[in-house]
């Protein structure tokens, strides 16, 4: 079911990168190959979500033909799908990554990814609060230098954004 939906998925991200764009470097190579093509100024936008895509589909195709052979360990596999510690890891880690959705709307990307961090690694995980602290800390600062300083990627700030304002002065 999972390589199918994937398989669909793909199809669909490989339709999607080949529509036409606005500003076409070629129009007849642009009607022949839709934005997947290589130009001389390098590839079209659709071109590695077209390929990335496309690797994806064939995975899910070699995914599905071991299971139809039953060649795969799982494929042979009576067990469930999920045992009672799966159940409960898929609901803790799901329920972190939820609560880290909605914490987005609340106190900013890079809050709720300090709080998922600490979430991951003090309770699931069980690592010590120092490491905690030092990674839950580390990764906002490096995602915030990453995607709002050099890559002009403005995330949610949420009610932390007046926290930002100096360092947007300061960067910026």
């Amino acid at each position: 079911m999972t390589a199918a939906f994937l398989a669909l998925l793909s199809l669909y991200f490989m339709w999607e990168a080949g529509e036409p764009s606005v500003n076409a470097w070629d129009p007849a190579l642009q009607k022949r190959f839709g934005n997947i093509g290589w130009t001389d100024e390098g590839p079209g936008s659709g071109f590695w979500p077209f390929w990335l895509s496309m690797i994806m589909f064939l995975c899910c195709v070699w995914i599905a033909a071991n299971w139809f052979r039953r060649l795969s360990p799982p494929s042979q596999s009576d067990a469930p799908f999920l045992d009672s510690y799966g159940k409960k890891m898929l609901a803790l880690v799901g329920g972190g990554v939820f609560g880290f959705l909605i914490l987005i709307g609340l106190i900013g990307f890079y809050g709720a990814m300090f709080v998922f961090m600490m979430y991951y690694l003090l309770v699931i995980g069980r690592h010590r609060l120092s490491v905690s602290l030092a990674i839950s800390v580390a990764l906002p600062v490096v995602c915030f230098f990453f995607f709002d300083v050099a890559m002009r990627i403005f995330l949610p700030k949420g009610y932390l954004e007046p926290l930002f304002i100096p360092l947007y002065d300061i960067f910026l």
